[in-house]
C-alpha cells in the first residue's frame, strides 16, 4: 500500500487555463524543478510573469504543495507528445520535484519526497484512470529538449506499486545495435517499436537526432544504469518487454 497522503498546502499559481472541452485527464507527467531551492521553484511556479505552473510540487522533505486544481489546465510540459496526445498539458497532470537538475547538482530523490509521490498518485488514481504507460516523465514527452527527472528517478519503486511500467529482463548486454549516423531497416524497426511505446518518432530508417535524443529518454526511463542514446541489445530487450507489459503491438521488424 502506498504511504498516506500527506497534508496538502494550498499555494495558488495563477499560471492555468481551462481544459478542453473534451479532455479528461488520463496522464500524469513527473518533472525535476531545476533550480537551486524549493523555495525559488516554488516562486518561479507561481511568477505571473514566468508563465508556467504544475498542478503539485513535493520538496525533499515530502511537504505537498497544491498549485493549480487538477480540473484546470497547468502549464507544465510546453512542446509535447505523448501516444496520441500532441499537447499533454490538455490532458495531464504536472508534478514537480523539488531537485536542482543536472544544472545545479543532480541529486537522488529522498524517501520522504517518494512517499509523498506514491501517496498524491494514489489519491488521484482514485479521481482519474490513468493506464500504466501514461505514467511518464518530462524527458519522455519532450525528449528534444528536456532531461528531468532523469535517470536518479526510481521509476522502478513507482511501477511496483502499479503508476506505471518496468522490465525486470536483464538489459546489461551493450552490444550496439544502432546508432547515431546509421540508417536501414533495423533503425526503422527500433523507431517505430518507440513509437508504438508513446515516443513522437516515425520510422524513417535514419538514425538522425531527434532519435538519438528519444533513445537517450528512453533509458533515462527504462535503462537508467548506461544513457547513452546508442541503442544497443540491452535497449531492444527491454523495449519488447515494456511493450509486452503495455500490451502495444510494436511492429514485426528485428533489431
Amino acid at each position: 500500500m502506498p504511504p498516506p497522503l500527506p497534508r496538502i498546502i494550498d499555494h495558488p499559481s495563477p499560471s492555468h487555463d481551462a481544459r478542453p472541452t473534451d479532455a479528461g485527464v488520463d496522464m500524469v507527467i513527473l518533472h525535476y524543478t531545476g533550480m537551486p531551492t524549493g523555495e525559488a521553484a516554488l516562486t518561479r511556479l507561481c511568477d505571473p510573469s514566468a508563465k508556467v505552473s504544475a498542478h503539485y510540487l513535493i520538496e525533499e522533505d515530502g511537504r505537498l504543495f497544491r498549485l493549480v486544481d487538477e480540473d484546470r489546465r497547468a502549464w507544465h510540459a510546453g512542446v509535447s507528445r505523448w501516444q496520441d496526445c500532441d499537447n499533454c498539458n490538455h490532458v495531464s497532470i504536472g508534478i514537480e520535484l523539488v531537485n536542482p537538475g543536472h544544472e545545479f547538482g543532480y541529486r537522488p530523490f529522498p524517501s520522504p519526497q517518494i512517499d509523498t509521490v506514491l501517496a498524491l498518485l494514489s489519491d488521484i488514481q482514485g479521481r482519474w484512470s490513468v493506464p500504466a504507460s501514461r505514467f511518464v516523465g518530462h524527458s519522455d514527452v519532450a525528449p528534444a529538449r528536456k532531461a528531468d527527472p532523469g535517470p536518479l528517478f526510481p521509476w522502478d519503486r513507482l511501477a511496483r506499486h502499479g503508476f506505471g511500467l518496468w522490465s525486470a529482463r536483464d538489459g546489461a548486454d551493450p552490444t550496439p545495435l544502432a546508432r547515431t549516423g546509421d540508417r536501414g531497416a533495423q533503425v526503422a524497426a527500433m523507431q517505430e517499436r518507440l513509437g508504438a511505446l508513446g515516443y513522437g518518432l516515425k520510422p524513417s530508417g535514419l538514425y538522425d537526432h531527434e532519435t538519438e535524443a528519444v533513445v537517450r529518454a528512453f533509458q533515462m526511463h527504462w535503462r537508467p544504469n548506461s544513457v547513452t542514446g546508442v541503442f544497443d541489445r540491452g535497449s531492444g530487450i527491454i523495449l519488447k518487454d515494456v511493450l509486452d507489459r503495455a500490451q502495444v503491438r510494436g511492429g514485426t521488424g528485428q533489431f
